[in-house]
């Protein structure tokens, strides 16, 4: 008889397949002492595996190209470093020479040993760096027993796991594994967001996953609704086959709508603009007939990388970026990086308690002062091939604003004397991820000209939860009534004074969600070029009117459940 287990769906599509059951991580290691003859050789083997682990990793990063490449990387240069952190290593070979443990036996006890420390921690984002440290000691285990990391992929498995590492998801996909689900986990964290990139269905929350499912049994799991249907009868691969051939009709509908404009039902036009970091990401924002890039991201040339850029290798990258859009304006973010991120320039604190309250976003940029000049200089001298927009991230207050107004206009000034061509007004705008920012919005809108709503990072700030933390799943999330009075109390404080606003977070590019914020009065969104279509579709369904008028009963809502058949009445034709 068939079963069905429930879920959130993370990205959508649909798959058919074996599961491969993963049981969460552990180090099954009997205690194994050695002889002292044995200590230097058993040294070499754990050296050997960790050297394995940094060569595997290294071959990785060299198979990923474009976008995926920037995306994966970072979370693979944060394994990297992991592997030369001396608490680890140090500890390893101490167990080895003083204890006479095996390496395999001593990387049990270094783990265990790290995760008490991590698990006394009070921030949930350090909590949740665990995982990452699970991944690497699972790797160098594996070389320690001279096997592949992981069980191999085959193709038509879908995994089962309590997670699943943006590192691998891109790796799974090249074994053959047509779907993940799993236990834990969020749908925007950072693995749903890679896998959405990547076209790879996605259930997440799926609390009964690995009691229910046993490996090799056969799933139907659907991205979208989160619903997994295990070893299905003929009536659910019927329904599975008419859901392909729907998708199917779906993204050759999508397809039309390339050249179509982005206006409501009843006349209204909105302004769909790209997030991008690379050329791919321009190129499809552009043929997908984005009004422009809304976010430009500029952290990758600072990571996987010993040396900063310098201004020449910024400026050709912003001024690609710019051609690119052939005269439809480009949003330029500046450099929005903290200890949170894999840096190995040593810009960044990599000792801060909670980095992701700490020197990051423009709080950086400004203890950094010619670093931050070289940046700007870079953008201003884009600006001379088409229209720049520059957006500040984690703005805190007026005066960061203003201390970033006064040194842009320095900098465009003396680009001017040096005979440079640069545009005569380059906008700034400051980026709304921080809640006090959201909230005193009235004190600083009027030093702004435009503003970009990061949902992201203050949904996070906001709920004090890390959208990456698997136990925090339900409680992140932006359908909570904070949320959506907070978003309505920035489009109506930047509306009074007539200031530009868009989303540029995760939520954007939700076509479910569409309906929620254009009720909300937005009119500029900024997404991943893969869902414009989507998001152009829901928009052009849309009465902004009517759901206009029912914007007093989304306010009103008390908890996620009343916004959710909100959204439901709203999605009824």
């Amino acid at each position: 008889m068939p079963a069905h287990l429930p879920g959130h769906g993370a990205s959508r599509g649909s798959a058919l397949g074996r599961a491969r059951v993963r049981l969460p991580h552990a180090l099954e290691v009997v205690e194994q002492r050695i002889p002292a003859a044995a200590v230097g050789k058993e040294l070499r083997r754990l050296h050997d595996a960790v050297d394995s682990t940094r060569a595997e990793m290294h071959i990785l990063r060299e198979r990923l190209h474009g976008a995926l490449a920037k995306e994966v990387g970072e979370f693979l240069d944060l394994h990297a470093l992991l592997l030369d952190d001396p608490e680890l290593l140090h500890g390893l070979d101490e167990l080895i020479r003083a204890g006479r443990y095996s390496a395999d036996y001593a990387l049990r006890l270094q783990r265990d040993r790290l995760a008490a420390v991590f698990d006394g921690m009070d921030d949930p984002y350090l909590k949740s760096r665990m995982d990452d440290l699970d991944h690497v000691i699972g790797r160098i285990h594996a070389h320690l027993q001279k096997r592949t990391h992981g069980p191999k992929g085959v193709a038509g498995d879908i995994l089962v796991s309590d997670n699943v590492a943006p590192s691998e998801l891109a790796q799974l996909q090249v074994q053959g594994v047509v779907a993940v689900v799993t236990s834990g986990g969020s749908p925007l964290s950072h693995s749903a967001i890679l896998a959405r990139s990547l076209h790879m269905p996605l259930v997440v929350g799926a609390s009964k996953a690995l009691q229910k499912i046993n490996d090799g049994d056969v799933l139907i799991v659907d991205g979208a609704s989160g619903s997994i249907v295990i070893e299905p009868g003929p009536e659910e691969l019927r329904a599975y086959r008419q859901r392909l051939r729907e998708l199917a009709r779906e993204q050759k509908e999508l397809g039309r709508l390339r050249s179509k404009p982005t206006r409501s039902k009843d006349g209204i036009d909105i302004a769909l603009l790209a997030n991008a970091e690379s050329r791919e990401d321009v190129a499809n924002a552009h043929a997908l007939g984005a009004a422009g890039l809304g976010l430009y991201r500029t952290e990758f040339l600072f990571l996987q990388r010993n040396e900063l850029p310098g201004e020449e290798e910024q400026f050709l990258c912003y001024r690609d970026a710019v051609l690119g859009m052939s005269g439809r304006p480009v949003t330029i973010r500046t450099l929005d990086l903290g200890a949170d991120k894999a840096d190995r320039t040593g810009l960044v604190l990599g000792n801060e308690d909670n980095p992701a309250l700490g020197l990051r976003g423009v709080r950086l940029s400004l203890a950094n002062g010619d670093l931050f000049d070289t940046q700007l200089r870079a953008i201003v001298r884009a600006s001379g091939y088409g229209p720049v927009r520059v957006l500040v991230p984690m703005v805190s207050s007026r005066e960061e604003i203003m201390a970033v107004r006064r040194r842009l206009k320095r900098v465009a000034g003396n680009l001017r004397k040096q005979g440079a061509e640069v545009a005569d007004d380059i906008p700034l705008g400051a980026m709304i991820e921080v809640p006090s920012a959201a909230i005193a919005l009235h004190a600083f809108v009027d030093v702004v000209d435009f503003l970009s709503v990061g949902t992201n990072d203050l949904v996070q700030y906001l709920l004090a939860a890390d959208r990456n933390n698997d136990t925090l799943g339900d409680l992140y999330s932006p359908l909570n009534p904070g949320v959506i009075r907070l978003l309505k109390h920035i489009i109506n404080i930047a509306n009074e004074h007539r200031t530009p606003v868009a989303v540029c977070g995760e939520i954007a590019g939700d076509a479910t969600l569409t309906p929620l914020l254009l009720a909300l009065g937005l009119t500029e969104f900024s997404l991943h070029p893969a869902t414009l279509l989507e998001v152009r579709k829901a928009i052009r369904g849309s009465d902004l009117s009517a759901l206009k008028a029912r914007a007093g009963k989304l306010l009103q809502a008390r908890d996620r459940a009343g916004i959710e058949n909100w959204l439901k009445l709203a999605a009824r034709p």
